[in-house]
């Protein structure tokens, strides 16, 4: 408990006035008298405030799955559990955490509509708040700040109202993103729409011929059967699996314009190509390596898609090291069958002695994309104007240290490897794209 500013100021004054009471009778004797009078009634205020002021309850309401970035509503209830005594003012601050953002704290509390006594109506208080991080939350409860009568004191007193949860990427612009039909897709993401016969295709079904069907679609022996032109459908092959290698060390954390890492730019786009894929009808596997090594296993439906939502909503990125060359190793004790394997980080030319001689055996049984995600500062010193001769030897090393990159990237596509470079910004769309192309030239 503490003073307020009422008895701070009393207590100056009555300082001040006790200075002056050496040099006057009449200054003394009201010196005496306010004391008298006052430091009863401010003990007897103290002593309410501790002993009968806190008869209050509070309650939370929260959803427990929170989107990152999305503003969320709070609410707050309020209840007087008892008659007698009430707190002249009531502050409340509610103890969320530190990754999300809330400006509406303190907050003072309209204490007439709790003062009707025991039954009266709760009083509910209703704030928003915006989560910044992935992973899970914890409330601890809420601080209340209560004055006396006489305003002589202040009282703060917690109460215990926990709330836990869990924040996900922002699962809903996935799935508006990823919930179109696929042919909308398809044309968004730039992927021709062209139905092929060969390797990675398998029967469709039979329809009528249309005008501008490919002649050599035509089943002939259906068509001499039914007396009218019968066209085969292909659609891309069933049940194949992907792979996500994702990159949780120093490679990817790196922030972006917006605030966020590389990493929450490729965790967003793993999810949207996992959705997809398993609409497709593939199944779906996710390995992490660096600072946190996980595992999902295969799995195959689109029903499996808040596993991994639940298997991945809080990994991030550290500065820590990390190796593609430990995790694609591990993936290959790990896989069983042909598998598509998409590796996302941050390849640099050190990188390719390291991977040379794993990717033999990754092509062996294996396919492999390598996506490595674009460093804008390199491109921005490598690309503008220097001025004086530091500025001129950093935009020498920049535009050294790029050309290194894509020397190794067109290495390892005459390799056999599929390589993709993209920023943040596109990676969806990108590897998605990609993902679709690798299906319909039956490279799987």
């Amino acid at each position: 408990m503490k003073p307020g500013a009422p008895l701070a100021v009393f207590a100056l004054g009555w300082f001040l006035l006790g200075a002056a009471g050496f040099f006057s009778d009449t200054v003394s004797f009201v010196w005496l008298l306010a004391a008298l009078i006052v430091f009863p009634i401010a003990a007897l205020d103290g002593l309410f405030l501790f002993f009968l002021s806190d008869r209050l309850s509070v309650k939370r309401d929260i959803p427990s799955s929170l989107a990152q970035g999305e503003s969320v509503t709070v609410k707050l209830e309020v209840r007087r559990n008892s008659r007698g005594f009430f707190p002249y003012r009531i502050l409340i601050w509610d103890l969320h955490p530190s990754a999300m953002e809330c400006d509406a704290f303190p907050a003072a509390l309209d204490r007439k509509l709790l003062a009707g006594g025991e039954h009266s109506q709760p009083l509910f208080f209703e704030y928003s708040i915006r989560p910044r991080e992935r992973g899970q939350w914890f409330f601890h409860g809420a601080e209340l700040l209560l004055s006396s009568p006489c305003r002589f004191w202040r009282l703060k007193v917690f109460h215990s109202c926990e709330s836990s949860g869990r924040t996900y990427p922002d699962f809903r612009k996935i799935k508006s993103a990823a919930g179109t039909d696929l042919r909308g897709l398809l044309e968004r993401t730039g992927a021709r729409n062209v139905r092929m016969r060969g390797q990675g295709l398998e029967f469709r079904n039979l329809r009528d011929y249309k005008d501008g069907d490919s002649i050599r679609a035509i089943d002939w022996r259906a068509t001499s059967r039914r007396n009218k032109v019968i066209i085969r459908e292909y659609q891309e092959e069933q049940d194949q699996q992907l792979l996500f290698l994702l990159d949780t060390g120093f490679r990817l954390n790196r922030p972006e314009e917006s605030g966020r890492t590389q990493f929450d730019s490729a965790l967003e786009a793993v999810l949207l190509l996992s959705w997809v894929s398993l609409k497709y009808g593939d199944s779906v596997a996710v390995g992490s390596f660096g600072s946190s090594a996980r595992w999902l296993a295969p799995r195959k439906g689109i029903s499996s898609f808040p596993v991994l939502m639940n298997g991945l909503y809080d990994l991030a990125a550290t500065p820590s090291p990390s190796s593609p060359f430990s995790a694609l190793e591990d993936a290959l004790t790990r896989l069983k069958r042909r598998t598509f394997i998409v590796l996302i980080s941050n390849f640099r030319e050190e990188d390719a002695e390291s991977l040379s001689w794993i990717l033999k055996r990754i092509e062996q049984r294996h396919l492999l994309l390598l996506v490595s995600l674009r460093e804008k500062e390199s491109e921005f010193l490598a690309s503008r104007q220097p001025e004086d001769a530091e500025e001129a030897l950093e935009s020498a090393a920049a535009f050294s240290y790029l050309k290194s990159r894509r020397d190794l990237y067109t290495s390892w596509e005459h390799s056999g490897i599929l390589t993709l470079e993209s920023t943040a910004g596109e990676l969806a769309p990108s590897l998605i794209n990609r993902y679709l192309q690798v299906k319909r030239s039956g490279r799987l």
